[in-house]
């Protein structure tokens, strides 16, 4: 009889431990089902835009690339850096700038004292430590872009390329 009295103790025990397993595998498949819906709901919002996007890059891929550019080769500068510390540090420079059309070189020809002046003054003010790292150099890129279609304008300079950049 004490057998008896074991195994009935036993079976209670076991039926709360399977309605607890029961109840936390319910709220797993509610959770990931949940998770599930959630992403193919967000997933479908985004998806336009991305096929959006996707068809704007072809379109662009696709657009006509000017058969021929005109490289305008400029002189090697060299140029004194500007620093507090007393330490001399020198940037040389050789640029080509890249223009659309024979005629745009014809413009900028004349006006080629402006573009090196606005290049000195400009890089004379530059430090060493501006022109550390692809950030640095994509900086100087932009900058001069700008100041060499001011000094041309109303022509004008599609690219700046640098065929030489050494700091020292």
């Amino acid at each position: 009889m004490a057998a008896e009295a074991e195994i009935g103790a036993e079976a209670p025990a076991k039926k709360g431990i399977n309605k607890l397993f029961i109840i936390i595998g319910a709220a797993a498949a509610v959770i990931l089902l949940g998770g599930v819906g959630l992403f193919f709901f967000l997933s479908s919002g985004s998806s336009d835009a991305a096929a959006g996007a996707h068809g704007a890059a072809e379109a662009h891929l696709d657009a006509p690339i000017p058969a021929d550019t005109f490289i305008f080769n400029l002189e090697p500068m060299m140029v004194n850096l500007s620093s507090t510390d007393g330490q001399q540090n020198y940037m040389k420079l050789t640029v080509a700038l890249e223009v659309a059309d024979e005629h745009t070189m014809t413009e900028i020809q004349p006006r080629l004292a402006k573009v090196v002046d606005a290049f000195q003054v400009y890089m004379r003010e530059l430090r060493k430590g501006d022109l550390e790292g692809s950030a640095g150099v994509y900086r100087l890129k932009e900058e001069l872009l700008r100041r060499v279609n001011l000094a041309v304008y109303p022509a004008r300079v599609e690219s700046i390329l640098f065929k030489e950049l050494l700091v020292q």
